[in-house]
C-alpha cells in the first residue's frame, strides 16, 4: 500500500472538505504517520473515513474529527494540554507536536502501554502518560491552556472547566445517542465561560464516567 498517496487523499478528500483549512494542522497530518498508531492489522484502514475498534475497547476517532479538534483548539507552542482518553496515542501525538507539553490520562493500563510504545517510535517526548480515570481531570498540573476529552459525556463536569487557565479552550462531546454535539468552551480573563457548538457527532462514551441521575416521569 502506498501510505503517502493514501495520506494525501485523506487530507484532500476528507479533511479539507470538513472545514480544516489551517495549514499548520494540514502539515501536521502529513507529518505524523497515522498508520503507526492504528491497531495491529488495521494499517490498510488508517486513512479510511471511519472509527476503528481498539483492542482496549472504544474506538479510534475518524481522521476528520481528530483534525477538527486540533484546529478548533488553536494550540500554541507554549500551551500545556490535558488529554482525557489516550487511546493509541495518535491524537496525543498531534497535540504534542503543537504544544509545549501534554498530560494524557487513560483508565486502561494496556492503552497507556500501547500509546507509550507508539509515541516512542514517533520520537515524541513531551508527553506524560498516566493510568487514571480522567473524567474529573487532573488538578496536579492544572491549570491547562487546552483540555481535550476523547470520549463523550452526558454532561460536562464543572471540575474539568475549572482546570482551564484564563484564555483556555476545552473540547468535549456532550449528549446521549443519537444526538451529541461537539463543543468548545473558552474561559475568559474574568473566569467566565463561553460555550460554542462546533458540529454534531456520535462517539463512544468516556469509560467509567459517573452518569447523572435521570428522572423517569
Amino acid at each position: 500500500m502506498d501510505f503517502e498517496k493514501a495520506r494525501f487523499y485523506m487530507i484532500e478528500q476528507q479533511i479539507r472538505p470538513w472545514d480544516v483549512l489551517d495549514q499548520r494542522v494540514l502539515d501536521l497530518l502529513a507529518e505524523v504517520k497515522r498508520e503507526d498508531f492504528v491497531p495491529a492489522g488495521n494499517h490498510s484502514l488508517a486513512f479510511v473515513d471511519m472509527e476503528l475498534p481498539l483492542p482496549t475497547g472504544g474506538k479510534m476517532l475518524q481522521p476528520k474529527v481528530e483534525a477538527r479538534i486540533v484546529q478548533e483548539m488553536d494550540i500554541q507552542p507554549s500551551d500545556v494540554v490535558l488529554e482525557v482518553g489516550t487511546g493509541t496515542g495518535y491524537l496525543t501525538a498531534l497535540l504534542a507536536r503543537s504544544a509545549r507539553h501534554v498530560y494524557s490520562l487513560d483508565i486502561s493500563a494496556q492503552a497507556i502501554e500501547i500509546a507509550q510504545a507508539n509515541l516512542a517510535r514517533a520520537d515524541i517526548r513531551n508527553v506524560t502518560l498516566e493510568v487514571a480515570n480522567g473524567s474529573e481531570g487532573n488538578t496536579a498540573h492544572a491549570p491547562y491552556n487546552v483540555i481535550v476529552i476523547g470520549g463523550s459525556l452526558p454532561v460536562l463536569p464543572e471540575a474539568l472547566k475549572a482546570q482551564l487557565a484564563p484564555g483556555g479552550r476545552l473540547f468535549a462531546t456532550i449528549g446521549d445517542e443519537p444526538v451529541m454535539r461537539a463543543i468548545r468552551v473558552v474561559r475568559d480573563a474574568g473566569g467566565q465561560y463561553r460555550e460554542e457548538t462546533l458540529f454534531d457527532t456520535v462517539i463512544d462514551p468516556l469509560f467509567q464516567i459517573t452518569e447523572p441521575e435521570r428522572f423517569v416521569f
